[in-house]
């Protein structure tokens, strides 16, 4: 469902200044791209494995080129594009592919929401009302812990906490609401939080899931030529330990 644009091989060297990476092409010249993820990237900066850009014919930007594929400490291959990740969820809700979100036939993206001025990244809607609205968040996951586990965040993320509440507010308002985890990682078999990175994320989410706001996580098939959305994968089998003390 999703159809990368020519990718290049090279190989990675460094990330730096939170968005840019130096990466060696196949002629060994130091290419610097653009790296268009926000997290820290944990386990997935691995100098001298391989990874995958693409180009813009864009003029107007700085770096021509954006990271796309790199290499993990376990050696699997993680797409690190979070843009992606909304791209292949889109899709996958035009195309009915995930049985949970069909039915409706209304789509947008990125719209306004909530009491703290936050922007949700699809919000369903069904026209003949039979559907309560959707508001769906979706979260891009490449923390390779190795063994089939995932897990996210991979840096605290005051920004999540806030989406979290946004969402339980929805559901208090009546509304369906969802966190999606978008798997950009081979060989998952599940999906976890991070709580020993962030606590609070951790607690809030326990909190979400007890007020009502749905879970799920996709795994992706991931190469050179595609990135695609693959099958559903387990996830938050350990939250009974992140449950609200009284």
């Amino acid at each position: 469902m999703q159809t990368l644009p020519i990718l290049f091989p090279a190989t990675f060297v460094k990330r730096y200044k939170r968005f840019f990476a130096d990466v060696l092409d196949l002629q060994s010249n130091l290419v610097t791209v653009h790296c268009p993820n926000t997290g820290s990237m944990k386990h997935c900066q691995v100098e001298g494995a391989p990874c995958w850009y693409s180009l813009s014919d864009n003029p107007k930007r700085k770096l021509p080129g954006t990271l796309e594929i790199v290499t993990t400490t376990h050696g699997n291959l993680a797409g690190v594009n979070t843009i992606r990740a909304n791209h292949l969820v889109r899709q996958a809700i035009d195309s009915q592919f995930i049985e949970e979100l069909t039915g409706y036939d209304q789509v947008k993206g990125e719209v306004p929401y909530g009491e703290e001025k936050s922007r949700i990244d699809f919000l369903l809607k069904d026209s003949t009302g039979r559907l309560r609205d959707c508001y769906l968040e979706v979260k891009n996951v490449t923390m390779d812990m190795g063994k089939g586990l995932a897990t996210f965040p991979d840096s605290v993320t005051s920004r999540g906490a806030k989406h979290l509440r946004e969402l339980i507010s929805m559901v208090e308002d009546g509304h369906r609401a969802i966190l999606f985890f978008c798997v950009q990682l081979t060989n998952v078999e599940r999906v976890e939080v991070a709580a020993e990175i962030d606590p609070v994320y951790a607690q809030t989410l326990a909190l979400a899931i007890s007020a009502g706001v749905e879970v799920m996580a996709w795994g992706t098939k991931i190469s050179s030529k595609e990135i695609v959305l693959h099958r559903q994968i387990n996830c938050l089998q350990d939250l009974p330990m992140l449950e609200r003390e009284d």
